[in-house]
C-alpha cells in the first residue's frame, strides 16, 4: 500500500482539507506526488518554472497521480553579487532543502519530482532527494539563450571591471547588460547552474539528455512531460532515490564534471548530498578522477561557446559515451534501465530528436565536445592542493590558468573581507607578482560568498591575469577563471594558517606537486621547520574575531557548517558536540 493510502486510514482531515482545493474523491486514492519547484520572480533561472509545472501536473494526471504543487523560490546569485545579499546564497542551499523537507513530511507523498534550474536550488532539492529517500525524479529548468552579438551574462562582470578602469564607454558596458539575458534558464555558461543540472543528470537522477535543454524551446515542455510518466512508474515500482544515488554513482558525477570543466561550487555540492546518505566523498576522490578523466567541453568561461551549444552537440549523453571507460555503465537509473542501457536507447527520449530553435551558424560538434583521444587537456579541470597554508586542502580549476601561474611565488597581500581586495584591484594598488589573500570570508566566516567580482578584476586586466593569484577560504562562481584557489581549509575563522598571513609573506603555488604553501616572511624565503616555528608563534598569539551574525540563517550557518572541503553542510554531529561540551 502506499504511504499516502496508510495515513488516509488514521487522519481523518486529510481527505477533507484536500477536497477543499482542487482535489476530487477519486484523486484521493491516486500516488500522491509532491512537485517540488524553486519558481519564482527572483531571477530568470526560476521564472518560467511555473510553465513546467503546469506541465508536470497535467502528465501525473494523465498517469493516474495527483501532483501537488509546493514552491521554494531560489536566490540569484548573480543578483547577490556587489552586496551583502552573497552572504545568504550558500546557506540558501541548506534552507532550501530544509523547507522541501518540511512540505514533503508534513503531508504524505509518495513520490518526489521537482524541478529547479540554478546555483542552489539544483543541489538543494538533491540534498532533500537523498534526505528523503523517495522515488524521485529531478527535471532540470533548461538554459539561457546567447544573447546578440555574442552575449553572455558573465561578461556583464568583466565589461563592469573595464568600465570602472576607464577601458570602455558606459554605455558600452550598458549594452552589454541588455543583451545578455535574453530568455529565461540557468546562464549560459558552464558556471555551477549548468554544472549541477549536468551532475543531476550523471548522476542517474535526471532523465538522459535532460540537462541544459535550451529553455526557448519546446523540448523541454516534453522531458518534463516524460519525467513525469517515468516518476509514476518509479512509485510503482518503489525505485528511490538511495538506489540511484550511491558511491558508485557519485564518482560517474565526478568523471563528468571532470570531461565537462565543472564549476568548483560541485566540490561543495556532491560532499553535501553524498552526506546525507552516510557516504564520505572527499577532495581526494576528485583529485584522482580529475587525473584519470580528461577534459573534454570547450564552453564559457574557460572555453569558446555557450551551454546551448553544447546541448545541441550532444549534451551530457555524448560526454558519458566518450568517456564510457572511466565510468560504471551497470549503475541504475531513474528510467529504470542502467547508464549503459540509456546510452543504447536515446531513440526512447523523443525530445533529444529534434533541433528546435538551433543555430543557423553552429560549429562542428567536435569543437564543442573534444574527442577523448584528442582532449582540450589530458586531464579533468580541477586540482586539490595541499600544504602548510591549506592542510585540509583548496580547490583551484588549474584548466584555467596561465602557464605563468602554474609554479608561482608572490608576496601576500592581505585582506580580512573581499569588498577591501576588489578595491585594491581596481585602485592599481595590486601589483603584478602579489598574492592576494582574502579570508575571514569562508562558512564559518560569513557564511562562503563568492570572490567573483575581484576574480573578474583580475581576469580582466591585461597586467594582472597572468602574474596575480588570489587565495581564499570563501568561494567562486562558475563563471570564474583566471588564477583563483579556493575553499582553503581549515578556514581563517577556524584558525587554519590562512588566518595567519601577514603582509609580504612569500605564497608558492605549485600545480604539478598540488601544493600551496607559505615559504617565506617579509619577502624572504624561510626553511621548512622556521616557517612552521613562525606559524606556531603566530597561532598562539591569534584569537578567533567576533560573530558576524547572530541570529536567523546566517547566525545558525556560521555557527554550525562544516569545512568548505567536506561540503559546508550544516553540521548536526557538530552542533551534538556543542550540546554535550557544555552540558
Amino acid at each position: 500500500m502506499l504511504k499516502s493510502q496508510k495515513i488516509r486510514e488514521s487522519s481523518p482531515e486529510l481527505d477533507a482539507l484536500k477536497m477543499g482545493m482542487d482535489w476530487d474523491q477519486s484523486d484521493l486514492s491516486k500516488a500522491q506526488i509532491i512537485v517540488s519547484s524553486t519558481y519564482g520572480y527572483g531571477h530568470p533561472g526560476s521564472f518560467h518554472l511555473d510553465k513546467l509545472v503546469e506541465k508536470a501536473l497535467s502528465s501525473l494526471k494523465n498517469h493516474d497521480a495527483k501532483g501537488a504543487s509546493m514552491i521554494v523560490s531560489d536566490i540569484c546569485d548573480g543578483m547577490a553579487q556587489g552586496h551583502d545579499g552573497m552572504n545568504y546564497s550558500l546557506v540558501s542551499r541548506e534552507m532550501i532543502a530544509n523547507m522541501v523537507e518540511v512540505q514533503t513530511k508534513a503531508a504524505p507523498y509518495d513520490g518526489m519530482l521537482m524541478i529547479s534550474a540554478c546555483d542552489k536550488a539544483v543541489p538543494a532539492h538533491l540534498v532533500a532527494a537523498a534526505r528523503l529517500n523517495l522515488p524521485t525524479v529531478h527535471v532540470p529548468g533548461g538554459s539561457m539563450a546567447l544573447g546578440k552579438k555574442k552575449t553572455t551574462v558573465d561578461m556583464t562582470a568583466s565589461d563592469y571591471a573595464k568600465y570602472k578602469r576607464g577601458e570602455i564607454t558606459k554605455e558600452k558596458y550598458l549594452e552589454t547588460q541588455k543583451l545578455a539575458c535574453p530568455s529565461c534558464g540557468a546562464c549560459q555558461f558552464m558556471g555551477t547552474a549548468a554544472t549541477m543540472q549536468v551532475m543531476a543528470e550523471a548522476l542517474g537522477l535526471a532523465l538522459p539528455g535532460s540537462a541544459l535543454i535550451p529553455a526557448n524551446t519546446t523540448q523541454l515542455t516534453e522531458m518534463t512531460s516524460l519525467a513525469a510518466e517515468y516518476l509514476t512508474e518509479n512509485v510503482k515500482k518503489d525505485i528511490r532515490a538511495a538506489q540511484i544515488i550511491t558511491k558508485e554513482s557519485l564518482k560517474n558525477a565526478v568523471a563528468v564534471h571532470a570531461a565537462i570543466g565543472g564549476s568548483t561550487n560541485a566540490l561543495l555540492h556532491l560532499p553535501a548530498i553524498a552526506h546525507e546518505l552516510g557516504i564520505e566523498i572527499d577532495g581526494d576522490l576528485f583529485e584522482q578522477i580529475h587525473r584519470e578523466v580528461p577534459f573534454l567541453v570547450n564552453t564559457i568561461p574557460s572555453g569558446d561557446y555557450p551551454t546551448q551549444y553544447f546541448w545541441y552537440s550532444g549534451g551530457v549523453p555524448e560526454v558519458m559515451k566518450r568517456i564510457k571507460q572511466h565510468l560504471n555503465l551497470d549503475l541504475p537509473t531513474i528510467t529504470g534501465k542502467t547508464v549503459g542501457e540509456n546510452l543504447e536507447s536515446l531513440s526512447e527520449f523523443p525530445y533529444l530528436e529534434e533541433m528546435e530553435n538551433k543555430p543557423a551558424v553552429m560549429p562542428d560538434s567536435e569543437k564543442v565536445i573534444f574527442s577523448i583521444n584528442s582532449p582540450i587537456n589530458k586531464e579533468g579541470a580541477v586540482a586539490i592542493l595541499r600544504g602548510n597554508l591549506a592542510p585540509e586542502g583548496a580547490v583551484v580549476k588549474h584548466s584555467a590558468l596561465p602557464d605563468e601561474m602554474r609554479n608561482f611565488t608572490g608576496r601576500a597581500r592581505v585582506f580580512d573581507q573581499e569588498e577591501e581586495a576588489m578595491e585594491a584591484v581596481l585602485n592599481s594598488s595590486i601589483k603584478s607578482g602579489d598574492a592576494i589573500i582574502i579570508r575571514y570570508e569562508g562558512p564559518k566566516g560569513s557564511g562562503m560568498p563568492e570572490m567573483y567580482y575581484t576574480t573578474e578584476a583580475i581576469a580582466s586586466d591585461p597586467k594582472l591575469n597572468k602574474t596575480t593569484a588570489l587565495i581564499t577560504d570563501g568561494r567562486f562562481s562558475g563563471a570564474t577563471r583566471g588564477p583563483a584557489i579556493g575553499h582553503v581549509s581549515p578556514e581563517a575563522a577556524s584558525g587554519g594558517p590562512i588566518a595567519l598571513v601577514e603582509e609580504n609573506d612569500l605564497i608558492e603555488i605549485d600545480i604539478k606537486k598540488r601544493a600551496l604553501n607559505i615559504v617565506g616572511v617579509d619577502g624572504q624565503e624561510k626553511t621548512e621547520p622556521e616557517i612552521t616555528k613562525i606559524l606556531k608563534e603566530r597561532s598562539q598569539k591569534w584569537s578567533k574575531p567576533a560573530q558576524k551574525f547572530k541570529n536567523g540563517s546566517l547566525g545558525i550557518f556560521t555557527q554550525l557548517a562544516a569545512s568548505p572541503m567536506k561540503g559546508a553542510y550544516i553540521d548536526t554531529d557538530y552542533l551534538s558536540e556543542l550540546i554535550n561540551k557544555n552540558m
